[in-house]
C-alpha cells in the first residue's frame, strides 16, 4: 500500500518557521492607530478612571482648607561692608558673583536661624496658637534628645520653613518674601517679620564682622606688644654681656649714620683729630723747613713780629744819629761810643727775639709731630678694638633689626585697630522693605480649576497607565498585526464578525454578504497558497473550541464545490462534531465506524445539496478518539479517496490538549490555522503551532475569524470589506 503521508517538500516553504522567527518589522516608530486602538478598547475604563479623577479631584477641593499667602517685597543690594575707609574687612563682590550673591541671601531668609528669630520676635514660642492655626498637633512627647518644650519649639520651626517662599524675579533684585497659612493676619505678620528679621540679621552680621576684626587685632596687637617686649630685653642684656653701650640712642629715628658704640664714637673722634694733627703736623715741618732756610731777619715771623719792629726803627734811628754826629765827632767821642753801644745792643734784642721766633717754629713742629704719632698710636689701638666689637656686633644688629621689625608691626596693626574702634557698625545696610505684606483678601488654595485640571491629568495618567499595563500583559490576537508579530506566520484570509442574531449559514447563502466575501477571498487565497494550486488534502484547525473552524471548513467546502472542484468534507472532531448540521445531514454512521472497521466507505458517504460536495460525518462518538485516528485508517482513507476528489477537507479538533490535531496534519498536505479575534491567546496559540510544526505540519497561514474592527478601535474600511452597493435579489 502506497503511503499517503505527503510530501512537505511540494511547497516551497514546507521548512519554513513557524514561531517568532519572522523578523518583526512594525517595531520602531510608535503606531499610532495601534495606541488609539489600545485606547478605544479600554474607552470605558478610561472613561470611568477619569471621572473618579475628577470627582476625586471636586472632593478634595470643597474639603480642603482655604490657604492665605501674603508677600513682602524688599530690595537686596550689591555691598560690601566698608569698615575702614579705603579698606575692606569683607572682600567686595564683582558684577559677576551678583547672582551667587542673591542666592546666598535667599539662602539665608530660608534658614532655621532666622526663622528661629522671627519665632521670638512675633512670640510663637509662648503657646500653642500659631500650631493650631497651622492645623498642626503639638507635640505630646519630646523627640529625640529635645524635651518637650524644645520638640514643640522645633515644630514652629519646621512649619514657619515648610510655608516659606522666597521668590527673585530674573534680572531683578526685588525678593518676594511669602508666607502661607490658614490665617490672614498670620500670613501678612510672619511675611513682615521675615523681612524685618532679615535686616536685624543683616546688620547684625555686619557688625559681628567688625567685632570680629577688632577682637582679631587685639589679640594680634597682645602678641605683638610681647614679642616686642621680648625681643628688646634681648637685646639690652646681649649688649650688658657683649659690653655694647649705643652712642646712636639719642639719634633722631631714620638716621643710620651715626656711630652705634662708644668705640666706634671714639674711633671716628679719634680718626678725625689724627688727620688734624698730620696735617698740622705737615704745615709746622714746612714753616721749619722755610725757617731754617732762611736768613733771621728775612723770615715773614721775624718781620711781622710787633717787638723786632720796634728795635728796628729804634736801630734805624740811633744809626742816623750816629752817622751825623760822625760828621762833627770821632768815634772815640764819648757820646759816639754810646751811640754805638745803643746800635749794638739794639742788634742784639733783633737777634735774640729773631732766634726766639725761629726756635718758636721748630718746637711747633716737634710738638705737631709728637702730637701725630701719639694720636697714632691710640688710633692703632681703637681699630683693633673695633674690629673686635664688630664681631660681636653682628648678634646685635640682628637683635635690633627684630625689634624695629616688631615695632614697626606693633604700630601698623595700632593704627589699624584704631581706625576699626573708630568706624566699626558705620556702614550703610543694603536690604531695605519696598512692599510690607497686607491680610490677602482671597486664598491662593485650593483652586477649583488647577485641582479639576490636576485630576484630569491624574486621571488621564492612571489610565493610560491601566491600558500599558493591560496591553502589555494581554497577548489576545486581534488584527492581522497581531497574527504576524505573536505567531511569526502571515494571515491568509480574515473573517467578520456577524451581527447579533445573523447565522454563519445564512450569510453563506448570500452571494454578497461579507462572510461570503472573505471566504471566497480566503478561498483565493488558498488557490495561490502552493505553486499547484490549492491544497490537495487541507486540514482546518485552531487553538480551542469555538474559534470557527467548522464553519470555515463547511465554507471552504461549499466554496470550493461552487467553482467546480470534487470536494469532499471530513468531519474529523469526533469529540464535538457540526459539520452534520451545518449540511443538515444525519451522524449515524461516520468517521469512528469507519476507522473502527466498523463500516465501509461507501456505507458512510453522504452526498450533500450542494453539486461537487460529499461527506463524511464523525459519526457517534467512540471511546477513544486518538487511537483511532493514530492507527493507518484515516491514512488509508485519503490515499483511497484522493483520485476521486480535488480538495479533501478535514475539520479537526483543536490543538491544545488534545492529541488528534498533529495526528491528522501528519496526513493532509496542509494546515489552515483558524484564529478567533479578541479571543485567542498569542502564547496558546504559539504553543499549539509549535505542536504541529513537530508533526511536521506545513501551516499554509493563518485564518483570522470574527474580527470586529469596531471593537479593536480599527476604523470600518480595516481593509477587509466586501460591501460594494450592489443589491443581491437572495439577500
Amino acid at each position: 500500500m502506497n503511503s499517503v503521508t505527503p510530501s512537505l517538500s511540494r511547497f516551497p516553504d514546507a521548512d519554513a518557521p513557524l514561531l517568532n522567527d519572522v523578523p518583526d518589522e512594525t517595531k520602531g516608530p510608535i503606531d499610532l492607530r495601534a495606541v488609539w486602538s489600545a485606547a478605544y478598547r479600554n474607552r470605558v475604563k478610561l472613561l470611568i478612571t477619569v471621572i473618579v479623577a475628577m470627582l476625586l479631584g471636586l472632593l478634595i477641593t470643597f474639603l480642603s482648607t482655604p490657604i492665605f499667602r501674603a508677600d513682602a517685597l524688599i530690595q537686596i543690594d550689591q555691598q560690601a561692608a566698608q569698615i575702614l575707609a579705603g579698606t575692606d574687612v569683607e572682600p567686595s563682590e564683582s558684577i559677576l558673583d551678583g547672582d551667587r550673591f542673591l542666592q546666598t541671601q535667599i539662602d539665608v531668609i530660608k534658614s532655621r536661624t532666622l526663622a528661629r528669630q522671627v519665632a521670638e520676635s512675633i512670640g510663637l514660642y509662648r503657646n500653642n496658637s500659631f500650631l493650631e492655626k497651622m492645623h498642626i498637633t503639638p507635640a505630646a512627647e519630646p523627640r529625640g534628645s529635645y524635651n518637650l518644650v524644645q520638640t514643640r519649639r522645633e515644630q514652629v520651626v519646621d512649619a514657619l520653613q515648610k510655608n516659606l517662599d522666597v521668590e527673585l524675579p530674573v534680572d531683578s533684585r526685588i525678593v518676594t518674601i511669602s508666607f502661607s497659612s490658614p490665617d490672614r493676619q498670620l500670613s501678612a505678620q510672619v511675611a513682615n517679620s521675615f523681612a524685618d528679621s532679615f535686616i536685624v540679621s543683616n546688620i547684625q552680621r555686619k557688625f559681628n564682622t567688625s567685632a570680629y576684626a577688632r577682637r582679631f587685632l587685639e589679640g594680634q596687637l597682645a602678641q605683638t606688644r610681647q614679642r616686642l617686649e621680648e625681643s628688646e630685653r634681648a637685646q639690652i642684656a646681649y649688649a650688658r654681656s657683649a659690653g655694647l653701650i649705643d652712642a646712636s640712642s639719642g639719634s633722631s629715628e631714620g638716621q643710620s649714620s651715626g656711630p652705634k658704640s662708644l668705640t666706634t664714637a671714639n674711633l671716628i673722634q679719634l680718626n678725625q683729630a689724627y688727620a688734624q694733627a698730620v696735617s698740622n703736623r705737615i704745615m709746622a715741618e714746612q714753616r721749619w723747613r722755610e725757617a731754617s732756610g732762611t736768613a733771621l731777619l728775612n723770615q715773614p715771623e721775624v718781620l711781622s713780629n710787633a717787638a723786632v719792629q720796634v728795635l728796628i726803627q729804634e736801630r734805624a734811628k740811633a744809626q742816623a744819629e750816629y752817622a751825623q754826629n760822625a760828621k762833627r765827632y770821632l768815634s772815640g767821642y764819648p757820646g759816639q761810643t754810646q751811640a754805638a753801644a745803643q746800635i749794638e745792643t739794639l742788634n742784639n734784642q733783633i737777634s735774640r727775639i729773631a732766634s726766639g721766633i725761629r726756635d718758636g717754629v721748630r718746637q711747633q713742629y716737634q710738638i705737631a709731630l709728637s702730637q701725630e704719632k701719639a694720636l697714632e698710636r691710640d688710633l692703632d689701638r681703637l681699630k683693633g678694638t673695633t674690629l673686635t666689637e664688630q664681631g660681636r656686633g653682628v648678634q646685635a644688629n640682628i637683635l635690633r633689626r627684630e625689634v624695629d621689625t616688631n615695632r614697626a608691626l606693633y604700630d601698623a596693626l595700632l593704627q589699624r585697630y584704631k581706625g576699626v574702634s573708630a568706624t566699626a557698625g558705620v556702614s550703610s545696610n543694603n536690604v531695605s522693605i519696598i512692599d510690607r505684606a497686607d491680610p490677602p483678601i482671597t486664598p491662593v488654595s485650593p483652586r477649583l480649576l488647577l485641582n479639576l485640571a490636576l485630576a484630569l491629568f491624574t486621571g488621564l495618567l492612571l489610565g493610560v497607565g491601566y491600558v500599558v499595563l493591560r496591553e502589555h500583559f494581554d497577548d489576545a490576537i486581534r488584527s492581522s498585526e497581531d497574527v504576524e508579530t505573536e505567531l511569526g506566520t502571515s494571515m491568509i484570509g480574515l473573517v467578520p464578525m456577524l451581527a447579533a442574531g445573523q447565522s454563519p449559514n445564512t450569510e453563506l447563502q448570500k452571494v454578497r454578504s461579507e462572510t461570503s466575501e472573505a471566504y471566497y477571498a480566503l478561498r483565493a487565497a488558498l488557490e495561490l497558497a502552493t505553486p499547484t494550486g490549492a491544497p490537495h488534502s487541507l486540514m482546518v484547525t485552531s487553538t480551542g473550541p469555538s474559534e470557527g473552524k467548522s464553519t470555515t471548513s463547511y465554507a471552504l467546502a461549499r466554496g470550493f464545490a461552487q467553482i467546480g472542484r470534487r470536494v469532499i468534507l471530513i468531519d474529523a472532531d469526533m469529540r464535538k462534531p457540526a459539520q452534520h448540521r451545518n449540511l443538515e445531514l444525519p451522524n449515524k454512521f461516520g468517521l469512528a465506524n469507519l476507522l473502527a472497521r466498523q463500516a465501509t466507505l461507501q456505507e458512510v458517504l453522504q452526498h450533500t445539496t450542494t453539486p461537487n460536495l460529499d461527506f463524511i460525518s464523525a459519526g457517534p462518538l467512540p471511546v477513544n478518539p486518538a487511537e483511532l485516528i493514530a492507527g493507518l485508517g484515516l491514512a488509508k482513507l485519503i490515499d483511497q479517496i484522493k483520485d476521486d476528489y480535488d480538495i479533501i477537507l478535514v475539520d479537526a479538533p483543536p490543538v491544545l490538549g488534545l492529541a488528534d490535531a498533529p495526528t491528522l496534519a501528519s496526513h493532509v498536505d496542509a494546515t489552515l490555522f483558524v484564529v478567533q479575534a479578541n479571543h485567542a491567546r498569542g502564547r496558546q496559540a504559539r504553543i499549539a503551532l509549535t505542536r504541529l510544526k513537530a508533526a511536521r505540519a506545513y501551516v499554509v497561514g493563518a485564518l483570522l475569524t470574527k474580527f470586529d474592527a469596531k471593537v479593536i478601535g480599527h476604523s470600518t474600511d480595516y481593509g477587509y470589506s466586501y460591501s460594494y452597493g450592489q443589491t443581491d435579489p437572495r439577500s
